[in-house]
């Protein structure tokens, strides 16, 4: 991200605001530490007062009092552990309460770029939110601390300190080439993983498709082949992980005993007390400990840091959009203009320039040949999708200038695939807006109004729960013009001042056609706006005006019957370049045309 201009506030991303607001658990937790590595030095010290003192004199009172305030101190140890383990489970509640709507909302808010990159966030802030409170996050609390340790040693004796520091040297140059070793190869592997998911997720999703075209076997060997490439990305990086481990544990075992070792040489020359020979052997063991556990959670930490990118990733492609000036509702006209798209590998144009306008209460067609690019005009208008280059402009306003999902609910929108989701018919039709309001009659009262305006209202009914139905993932359970007509519905709830119909009567017999035709009618009498896009000629007699696409370029716009009577007449010998305008009476007869 670049850095705000001088004066200008500074912008701070959701998740570094939810880490502030986890601050005061981690600032906790790292005391707790502290005071835990405190009393880690009982049980050295116990050691050295029962050598030095109590064995030497007898003394068993001696004994007694120093077995209890040892006893104490382990005691008191454990609780702060506790209470330690506590504060970093309530960090990651927190964490979640802050950041898992930002991470949905923003997932749910993209309209361009990896989709892979959305379906996946939620899962990388699961990753990032267990590692930081975690097993690692506990070892960099504790990492401090090794240099006091090491400081206790020299005290004891030099050579003992000095032990320790070269150890904990070795072990700092075995995690550093640890982490050089092990990043790439990680970073791979969690990417392979997080397409190897997100692919079995697609199948699951359209497993009775794969079923009736006899594709599961295929499927299955195709999923094989990734999980293997997967694993053998996770296999690379876990032996060259677990090798650089196995260097550590050596390293430490090796210290403890050559620690134990110089401490009893020092003793047998009466340097130090026969005490102080296992006290630096624990002192040693306690030195290294936070390095070992590193290296242990350093898997889990490479997670983390690439689940901390891709959140950044996706809060920096979709920031949060500032506060607008709260326009009117939209009345229903549209001006399309320089509207280009080009395709996901940006190596072609799927639209082209295509500039038209459509006036309030004005049924408009969208036809053409396959391919023409009709499906992803709609989209860019209702917004499902954002265009490369170009304006669409609702009332003058472009689409920038309006709250994304104030506009949202202004506009019907029904794409080519009805895309329902699982819930109950209504909380579909209704968008599910039954969890945001709490004015259940309201809810209902406008969801019925919005079946029955499409004559979807009886076909409701007649289900076995009639709009309390359970629908599965993707609205299963539901015939095709079933669906339709739920979706329909959804479009036409809150009677928005915009309806966006990507072919609405593609799976509807003669009787749904007839009542779809009724429902445009009803929403031009009350002076909604309508795009429309259709294959059949059911429609046509309901529509004021053709837009024509072929090969993503506008190439007529106008009154229907001028269209399709230029649609009808043989092509002149020499075409003009750019979209050709059908004459009208209308001042908008023109528009389009270059």
């Amino acid at each position: 991200m670049t850095a705000a201009p001088s004066g200008a506030p500074q912008v701070t991303t959701p998740i570094q605001t939810a880490l502030r607001a986890c601050k005061r658990h981690f600032v906790g937790a790292a005391i707790f530490s502290a005071l835990l590595n405190l009393l880690y030095l009982a049980p050295t010290l116990y050691m050295l007062q029962i050598y030095d003192r109590v064995v030497p004199t007898g003394g068993k009172m001696t004994l007694l009092f120093l077995t209890f305030a040892v006893l104490l101190a382990i005691s008191t140890l454990s609780l702060l552990d506790m209470v330690r383990s506590r504060l970093l489970v309530r960090a990651s509640v927190r964490l979640d309460r802050q950041l898992a709507g930002a991470v949905l909302d923003a997932s749910l808010g993209r309209r361009g770029g990896s989709q892979s990159l959305s379906r996946q966030a939620v899962r990388e802030l699961d990753v990032f939110r267990q590692t930081l409170t975690g097993s690692g996050v506990l070892a960099v609390f504790d990492a401090p601390w090794t240099p006091i340790y090491m400081l206790v040693a020299f005290l004891i004796h030099p050579l003992l300190g000095l032990i320790a520091l070269i150890g904990g040297a070795l072990l700092l140059a075995v995690a550093w080439r640890n982490e050089k070793a092990t990043r790439a190869p990680m970073q791979k592997a969690n990417d392979a993983a997080g397409l190897a998911y997100l692919s079995q997720e697609q199948s699951a999703a359209a497993a009775d498709v794969i079923r009736a075209l006899g594709m599961r076997g295929a499927m299955v060997r195709r999923h094989l082949h990734e999980r293997e490439a997967m694993t053998v990305l996770q296999t690379e990086a876990s032996f060259a992980a677990s090798g650089y481990t196995t260097i550590t544990r050596f390293l430490r075992l090796a210290l403890q005993s050559l620690a134990l070792g110089a401490g009893a040489l020092l003793a047998v020359d009466n340097q130090i007390s026969a005490g102080a020979i296992f006290a630096a052997s624990f002192l040693v063991t306690r030195a290294m400990a936070p390095i070992e556990q590193v290296l242990g959670a350093w898997k889990n930490m490479i997670q983390a840091r690439g689940a901390y990118r891709t959140l950044m990733d996706l809060f920096a492609q979709d920031a949060a959009e500032p506060l607008r000036t709260l326009l009117p509702p939209a009345s229903g006209k549209i001006a399309i203009e320089g509207l280009t798209v080009l395709t996901p590998k940006r190596d072609a144009a799927i639209l082209t320039d295509i500039s038209f306008a459509v006036g309030q209460g004005e049924i408009v067609g969208i036809i053409g040949p396959s391919g023409a690019g009709k499906s992803t005009l709609v989209r860019m208008i209702a917004g499902a999708a954002a265009p490369d280059r170009g304006a669409i402009r609702f009332d003058g306003a472009e689409r920038g200038d309006w709250d994304q999902e104030i506009l949202g609910r202004q506009i019907g929108y029904m794409p080519q695939d009805a895309t329902l989701f699982a819930g109950t018919v209504k909380a579909n039709i209704c968008r599910f807006q039954n969890h945001e309001s709490t004015d259940a009659a309201a809810i209902d009262a406008r969801v019925i109004e919005a079946a029955r305006a499409c004559g979807a209202d009886d076909m409701i009914l007649r289900m076995p729960q009639g709009y309390d139905t359970e629908l599965a993932m993707g609205g299963r359970g539901l015939s095709a013009g079933q669906a339709q007509r739920v979706a329909l519905a959804r479009a036409l709830y809150g009677q928005p001042s915009i309806l966006i119909l990507d072919e609405p009567n593609a799976h509807l017999d003669a009787e749904g056609e007839a009542r779809l035709l009724e429902t445009l009618a009803e929403v031009k009498r009350r002076g909604g706006t309508v795009l429309i896009v259709a294959h059949r000629t059911g429609v046509l007699a309901a529509l004021d005006k053709l837009v024509v696409l072929r090969d993503g370029r506008l190439e007529l716009f106008g009154p229907r019957d001028a269209v399709l009577q230029r649609m009808r007449a043989p092509p002149p010998v020499q075409q003009p370049a750019g979209p050709r305008a059908v004459p009208d009476a209308t001042p908008q007869a023109a528009v389009g045309s270059e």
